[in-house]
């Protein structure tokens, strides 16, 4: 019997947008702009059509929570929350980010197509076994898009318009509709994924949920409404098949070995690891192309499957160094009763030209090569596998007074920004997050501090150096158009050196004072 599985994604467009802006600031810096033009994390976000009307098509969870829906006009949400974050809406976008996230589905089943706007189906027929049945699967997909920041519905039933109507409109995120479709009849009519004014139309002649057409005669409903109508029915219950779409596969290579005895040992996985990844070198090498990422399918005889997922900084094809990142991995692999089948795909590539030989010099020492840079990669794609890629980085700088956004992080191998913190000022070398908040005593208000208590201890200043005004980024928001900080590069009777400034809330002639402590040197 036909199973399907839909995903719904009910928050796509505002996810795709965070999920995206996590690696903005990478392709940005690379481009050499401003890394400040990801979207910020901690405010609410909302789509908005192009159109004359401005109407919402799209919100994030923090803006659901303040009370904005799609469909309402963006003049209206401005009203009710002033520091909303509008992108215009990117249809397109949207679908090749489908199209994308429907080719990673291709790890449960080979065949995975996108129901646009916001969702995905699965034909896993014959495949849930391989990840522990049907609840497991939903289950991993729900906990690997929302690792990704991506919110997911899913449920699994025959029939691809019931799986989707389920995974919208039912009661709980994950629904597995067994043979019979009897939770259908339940459902909404928009569920039948007919247009919008049939649906209205529907409700005002007293249809309500698909169970009340489906007692309905026929001929009346095509006639009032055509046989659009009654073909979503048909579909959803089967009585009419409703083919998938495919997504297109790009052209990935795989390298496959049986093994004619199953193997369990380490030095045994460390041979046939060895054999993969010389294989798979040699077919890269033919195309001109490294590995980006590789992903490792180790087959047990009981029907389960390790996996193992590595990355690398730059593109490599080096069969020495691939296979010692994977068999850095062999203690994580658990072979049970045996491995009968591996499989080695390189799931993204990226071209790499032949390395230059390098002229040689009198002496025989190479010129003009990049061996640093190799070691270098060699030894982030190390690091990076073990204790994670995100946790590496650098750090360049932004054009930003705010000296909390003066820099950002960047991979650690990104090209040269051709930018620098300009010498004028001292900047500590550490910087608190957030600023501390201190208690001081000055002579009068103008003038650098005397003393301070910090967490507690208070310290007296021998010397002081300031103050540097630094003005708010009005074009950030409006409460920055009046904010202003003065700041003090100060040393205490004990030779420590700290970094303190004066918050000027309101006007900077005649606001609040508030002090913090928000970077310490040395």
């Amino acid at each position: 019997m036909r199973r399907v599985v839909s995903v719904c994604l009910p928050r796509w467009p505002t996810d795709r947008l965070r999920a995206t802006g996590r690696r903005a600031q990478d392709r940005l810096t690379r481009n050499g702009a401003s890394a400040d033009a990801s979207v910020p994390a901690d405010h609410p976000l909302v789509i908005a059509d192009v159109g004359s009307a401005r109407l919402l098509t799209a919100t994030d969870a923090t803006a659901h929570r303040l009370g904005l829906r799609p469909g309402m006009p963006l003049a209206k949400a401005r009203a009710l929350v002033p520091t909303l974050l509008v992108v215009d809406a990117d249809p397109d976008a949207d679908t090749d980010g489908l199209q994308r996230l429907a080719q990673w589905a291709l790890r449960y089943s080979p065949i995975a197509s996108i129901d646009p706007p916001d969702g995905l189906w699965i034909d896993i027929t014959g495949a849930s076994h391989l990840v522990g049945g049907e609840r497991a699967l939903l289950d991993d997909v729900i906990q690997r898009l929302a690792a990704m920041g991506v919110t997911a519905r899913a449920a699994v039933a025959a029939t691809p318009g019931a799986a989707g109507a389920l995974a919208r409109f039912g009661h709980r995120p994950v629904v597995i509709a067994d043979d019979g479709l009897d939770l259908l009849h339940g459902l909404p009519v928009a569920a039948l994924r007919v247009p919008g004014e049939t649906v209205v139309a529907l409700r005002r002649l007293g249809f309500d949920t698909v169970g009340d057409l489906e007692q309905t005669a026929r001929a009346p409903l095509v006639h009032r409404f055509g046989t659009a109508l009654l073909r979503r029915l048909d579909q959803m219950f089967g009585r009419i098949d409703e083919p998938l779409t495919p997504v297109a596969v790009a052209d990935v290579i795989t390298i496959t070995h049986s093994l004619v005895e199953p193997i369990s040992t380490a030095e045994a996985l460390r041979v046939v690891l060895s054999a993969l990844v010389t294989e798979l070198c040699h077919r890269l090498e033919r195309r001109g192309l490294g590995a980006r990422s590789l992903d490792l399918r180790l087959h047990r005889v009981d029907g389960s499957r390790q996996d193992v997922q590595l990355g690398t900084a730059q593109p490599v094809r080096s069969a020495a160094h691939l296979t010692r990142l994977l068999t850095d991995r062999i203690d994580r692999i658990d072979p049970g009763w045996g491995i009968e089948r591996a499989d080695l795909t390189a799931t993204l590539t990226e071209a790499l030209a032949p390395k230059p030989v390098g002229h040689l010099s009198l002496a025989g020492t190479a010129l003009d090569t990049a061996v640093d840079t190799a070691d270098l990669a060699a030894l982030i794609d190390i690091l990076g596998n073990r204790i994670g890629h995100d946790r590496l980085y650098r750090l360049v700088p932004v054009e930003s007074d705010v000296p909390e956004r003066c820099l950002t992080r960047v991979p650690p191998l990104s090209p040269p920004t051709g930018r620098n913190w300009l010498p004028d000022w001292p900047r500590p070398g550490r910087l608190l997050t957030p600023p501390e908040p201190i208690e001081t005593m000055a002579l009068l208000p103008d003038h650098p501090p005397l003393a301070f208590t910090w967490r507690g201890v208070r310290r007296l200043i021998k010397r002081a150096d300031g103050p540097e005004r630094v003005h708010g980024e009005w074009w950030r928001r409006d409460r920055e158009m009046a904010a202003a900080r003065d700041y003090y590069a100060v040393e205490d009777q004990d030779g420590g050196r700290y970094w303190l400034y004066r918050s000027w809330e309101d006007r900077p002639e005649t606001g609040p004072m508030r002090w913090f402590i928000h970077g310490l040197f040395g």
